[in-house]
C-alpha cells in the first residue's frame, strides 16, 4: 500500500465549499435587499459603503485572462464573457491574453489598469507561481471577488505510451528520474504540485523529488498538449476539461483523476486513492480586480458575478465542461484566499518545489 499524501485544507474536493444555483441566486437577492433595489440593479452588496451610496452598476467589463489560448483560464475568462452577454448582465465584456510566469505576469498588469470594472481570472495555479516566481506582483495586493469553479486533474500519457497504468508511470520515474518528462502547465500551479505528490505518495522524501522529477511548464493547455500529441514528453498533467475529448478521441489515455471520486467527463478513468495513491487535489479558479477599488466599484462586480453564477448559461456552462461550482463570493473569499496562500506556501515547501 503506498504512503499517504493529503493537501492542506482548500485543496481537497472533500468536504466541497461548492454553493448551488439555488444559493447563488440567493446570494443576489440578499445584495439587491441591501439597497432595497430589484436583482440586477445598482446595489452597495455585501462590501458596499456604509454611507448606503448606490455601486457603481457595470456596463463594460474587461476581463484579463492571465494565459496564453487554450488552457483552463482561457476557458474561464472566454465562458464568463460569453454567458455575461448572453444573459445580459453585461453589454460587453472583451477578453485579454496576458500569458506568461504562471500568470504573473497578468497580475502585474493587474496594478496598471485604470479601469475599476475589470476581472483577472486567477486560482491555485497562481498561488503556486507567485512562491516559485518570487514575484514582486502579490495576489494580497488585489480585490479577491469570487472563487467561481473547482476541477479535478487528471493524469495522461500518449496513445502509444508503454504506461498502462498511473503506476507504470511514477514507478518509472523513481527508477529513472528525469528522463521521464511531465508537462503540466505553470511551475509551481496545481500540475506540478500534483507531480511532486505522486512521487511523495510512492515513498520518495520531499528532498528528493526535485532531484528526480522533470517537469515541462507550459503557460497555456494547447502548448502542453501539442508536446503529448508529437510524443515529446512522456506523461501531460491538466484540468479533465482540457484533455477530456482528447482521451475520448483516443489520441491521449487517462491514467488517473486527482478527485475524491470519479468524474462524470471521464467516468471509466479511476481516481489516484483507486489506482493505489491516496492523493487529492482540485485546482480551484476564480477571479479578482484592481487593488484600489471603492466599496460601491466591488460591491458591483461582487453583485455582478453572483448574477452571473445563477444564470441559466453559467449552469449550463459548468456541466458542459465538468466544473465543480465552488462558489464563494466577498468577505468568504478573501478569508479562503489568506488561508489557501499560506497553505501552498508550505505545500510547495514540503515538495521541494520552494527552498525552507
Amino acid at each position: 500500500m503506498r504512503s499517504v499524501v493529503r493537501p492542506r485544507s482548500g485543496h481537497t474536493v472533500s468536504p466541497r465549499h461548492a454553493l448551488t444555483a439555488t444559493l447563488a441566486a440567493g446570494l443576489v437577492l440578499g445584495l439587491a435587499a441591501c439597497s432595497g433595489l430589484e436583482p440586477g440593479a445598482p446595489t452597495t452588496g455585501g462590501s458596499g459603503d456604509a454611507s448606503g451610496e448606490a455601486a457603481a452598476s457595470v456596463d463594460e467589463l474587461a476581463i484579463v485572462v492571465p494565459a496564453d489560448p487554450g488552457g483552463g483560464w482561457d476557458q474561464t475568462g472566454r465562458a464568463m464573457q460569453q454567458d455575461l452577454q448572453g444573459s445580459g448582465l453585461v453589454r460587453t465584456a472583451t477578453v485579454t491574453n496576458v500569458g506568461g510566469a504562471g500568470g504573473t505576469v497578468g497580475l502585474a498588469s493587474l496594478a496598471n489598469t485604470t479601469d475599476p470594472h475589470t476581472l483577472l481570472v486567477m486560482g491555485l495555479v497562481m498561488v503556486g507561481a507567485v512562491e516559485t516566481n518570487e514575484s514582486q506582483a502579490r495576489i494580497e495586493d488585489t480585490t479577491p471577488i469570487a472563487r467561481l469553479t473547482e476541477e479535478p486533474l487528471v493524469v495522461v500519457v500518449p496513445a502509444s505510451s508503454p504506461y498502462q497504468t498511473l503506476e507504470d508511470l511514477v514507478d518509472d520515474v523513481v527508477a529513472n528520474g528525469k528522463s521521464v518528462s511531465i508537462t503540466g502547465g505553470s511551475a509551481g500551479g496545481a500540475d506540478h504540485i500534483l507531480a511532486g505528490m505522486l512521487l511523495q505518495a510512492a515513498d520518495v522524501p520531499s528532498a528528493e523529488v526535485g532531484g528526480l522529477l522533470n517537469y515541462v511548464a507550459y503557460s497555456g493547455g494547447g502548448e502542453s498538449l501539442a508536446a503529448l500529441l508529437g510524443n515529446k514528453v512522456s506523461a501531460g498533467i491538466s484540468g479533465v476539461g482540457e484533455y477530456a475529448e482528447q482521451v475520448k478521441a483516443g489520441t491521449v489515455r487517462a491514467l488517473a483523476v486527482s478527485g475524491a471520486e470519479r468524474t462524470d467527463l471521464l467516468p471509466d478513468v479511476p481516481t489516484m486513492t483507486e489506482a493505489g495513491y491516496d492523493v487529492e487535489l482540485t485546482n480551484w479558479r476564480g477571479v479578482v480586480a484592481p487593488g484600489d477599488l471603492s466599496d460601491e466599484d466591488r460591491a458591483a462586480l461582487e453583485l455582478l458575478v453572483s448574477e452571473m453564477v445563477a444564470s441559466d448559461e453559467w449552469q449550463a456552462t459548468l456541466e458542459e465542461k465538468g466544473w465543480d461550482d465552488a462558489f464563494l463570493v466577498g468577505e468568504e473569499f478573501d478569508g479562503f484566499l489568506t488561508e489557501n496562500i499560506a497553505d501552498i506556501k508550505m505545500t510547495l515547501t514540503d515538495v521541494g518545489l520552494v527552498a525552507p
